[in-house]
C-alpha cells in the first residue's frame, strides 16, 4: 500500500520530469490573499527541490492580511498536484504553475492562509464522513476599454441572454478561454452570453471544493489574460450597470458518503434526503453572517438588492431563481445530481473563504439537526456592507470558520472599506442637487 508521503514525492518526480522533457524554465507560484486576490512568485526549476521540502521564503506583512510586522517571515509550499503547464506561455522556454500553501517558519500551516482556512473545514466534514464537491457559473462582463476614472465601461456587444449572433465578440472570446482552461485541468460544463451587454457566463464542472476554488482562482486570471490578448478588458466586479443584471457566482454544492450521495433520498420530497434539507436550513439561518464573505465589496450589494435573478431574501425554492438556496429539478435515475444551488455569492469573492463559510454554515445544519422550515417570513438579506459587517461580527460560526486571524482582518479591511465608500460624494448626488440646490 502507498503511503500518501511516497505519493506526493511521485507527484513531485512528475513535475520535476515533465520541466526537463518541456523545456520549461519558470515556475509560477501561485497563492492567494486574504481578499482574494491572486500573488505569485516565478523560481527556477532548480530551486524547486527545496521549494517542496521547505518552501519559499517571504515577507508575509506585505501581503493583504497574512501577518504583522513582528512575524513577517512565511514560507510558500507548492501542492505538486495542482502542477499544470501554462497554454499562453508555450514559447520555448515554456513556464508552469502550482497552487502553494502557506507555513509559518516552524511548518505549521498559516492561520491566515484562505486555502488553509477551506481546507480546515473540508477536514471537519470528511471526519463526519461527506466529501464536498461544487460547482460554479461563472458570470462576468467584457469591456471595449480598459478601466478609466470617470469614464463609463463600454461593453464589448449589446446581446442578451443565450444571444448567438455574428457580430458578438464573446462567442469566439468563449471558446478560447475554455480551449486555454481545457489545457489547464480546468473542466468546463458549458458556457453562453448572459442577459446583459457584454456579459458572459462559463460553468465549470463539479470537483472537491479545494480544487474547485484552485480553478476559480485560475479561471479568472485566464479570463484577463484572454481578454487583454483579444484587446478588452474582462471585469468581474459584481454591478457595473445600474439598468442591468449584476454577475453572480451560483454555487452548486453536494456531499457525499463514499459513493452516495448524502443529499439524495428516492422518494422523498424533491428527492432530498434529511441530511440535505438539514444543510439547506445550516445555510439559510447563517445566511446574514456570512454574507460579507460570499459578497464581500461595496458593490456586491448594488446586486443584491438590484432585482433581477439576484437574491434579496434568506428563502429557498424548486423553480424560483430568485431564491437564496434553489433545489434544482431532479433527473430520474441520476441520485448523483441531486444538490443545491447558493444563488447568493458574486465571482469577485474569495472562493476559499466563500466555499469555507457556507460549508461550515451546512455541516452546522447536519450537526444541530436544524429543521428546514417553509419561506413565511423570510429575512432580507444584508442591503450594504455596514449590514453585512454587523451580521458577521457576532457570528461564533464565522469565526469558527475562518479563525481568529482571518476573522478579525476581514472585519478590519470591510470596515475601512466601508468608511472610504461612505464619505465618497457620487456621481447621482451631483447630477441630481448640483443643478437644483
Amino acid at each position: 500500500m502507498t503511503s500518501h508521503g511516497d505519493e506526493i514525492s511521485k507527484q513531485e518526480e512528475f513535475v520535476m520530469r515533465t520541466l526537463e522533457e518541456r523545456n520549461i524554465r519558470f515556475v509560477r507560484l501561485w497563492f492567494t490573499d486574504v481578499l482574494g486576490f491572486l500573488k505569485s512568485v516565478a523560481i527556477a526549476p532548480a530551486e524547486l527541490e527545496n521549494a517542496f521540502q521547505e518552501g519559499i521564503g517571504f515577507d508575509g506583512s506585505s501581503i493583504e492580511g497574512f501577518a504583522r510586522i513582528t512575524e513577517s517571515d512565511m514560507l510558500a509550499k507548492p501542492d505538486a498536484a495542482s502542477f499544470t503547464v501554462l497554454p499562453w506561455r508555450t514559447a520555448n522556454p515554456g513556464a508552469a504553475r502550482m497552487f502553494c500553501d502557506i507555513a509559518m517558519p516552524d511548518g505549521s500551516a498559516s492561520a491566515a492562509d484562505p486555502r488553509n482556512v477551506l481546507k480546515r473545514v473540508l477536514r471537519k466534514a470528511a471526519a463526519m464522513g461527506y466529501t464536498c464537491y461544487t460547482h460554479p457559473e461563472m458570470e462576468f462582463f467584457l469591456f471595449k476599454n480598459p478601466p478609466e476614472e470617470n469614464v463609463a465601461p463600454i461593453p464589448v456587444d449589446s446581446a442578451g441572454y443565450f444571444d448567438q449572433t455574428p457580430s458578438a465578440v464573446g462567442h469566439d472570446f468563449r471558446r478560447q478561454a475554455i480551449t486555454m482552461l481545457e489545457a489547464m485541468g480546468v473542466s468546463v460544463e458549458f458556457s453562453h452570453h448572459e442577459g446583459a451587454p457584454g456579459q458572459q457566463e462559463i460553468d465549470l464542472r463539479d470537483a472537491d471544493a479545494l480544487t474547485t476554488a484552485d480553478n476559480i482562482m485560475t479561471f479568472r486570471h485566464v479570463i484577463k489574460e484572454i481578454a487583454l490578448d483579444q484587446g478588452f478588458h474582462a471585469s468581474f466586479m459584481p454591478k457595473p450597470f445600474t439598468d442591468h443584471a449584476g454577475s453572480g457566482m451560483h454555487t452548486h454544492f453536494s456531499l457525499f458518503k463514499g459513493e452516495e450521495n448524502a443529499f439524495h433520498e428516492e422518494g422523498a420530497d424533491l428527492q432530498l434526503s434529511p441530511v440535505g434539507r438539514a444543510f439547506i436550513a445550516g445555510v439559510l439561518k447563517h445566511a446574514r453572517e456570512f454574507t460579507a464573505i460570499t459578497n464581500q465589496w461595496v458593490n456586491s450589494y448594488k446586486r443584491l438588492s438590484g432585482g433581477g435573478e439576484a437574491p434579496a431574501l434568506v428563502d429557498w425554492g424548486h423553480n424560483n431563481r430568485s431564491a437564496l438556496v434553489r433545489i434544482p429539478a431532479y433527473k430520474p435515475k441520476k441520485e448523483n445530481s441531486t444538490r443545491i444551488e447558493v444563488r447568493s455569492p458574486d465571482s469577485a469573492c474569495n472562493p476559499y473563504l466563500a466555499f469555507a463559510v457556507i460549508l461550515a454554515a451546512g455541516l452546522k445544519g447536519i450537526e444541530e439537526k436544524y429543521e428546514l422550515k417553509s419561506n413565511a417570513n423570510p429575512e432580507v438579506l444584508p442591503t450594504n456592507l455596514e449590514e453585512a459587517i454587523a451580521a458577521m461580527e457576532t457570528s461564533s460560526l464565522v469565526r469558527d470558520a475562518l479563525g481568529e486571524d482571518v476573522f478579525e482582518y476581514v472585519l478590519r479591511n470591510k470596515r475601512a472599506e466601508w468608511a472610504d465608500y461612505r464619505r465618497q460624494v457620487s456621481a447621482f448626488e451631483l447630477n441630481r442637487y448640483l443643478p437644483v440646490l
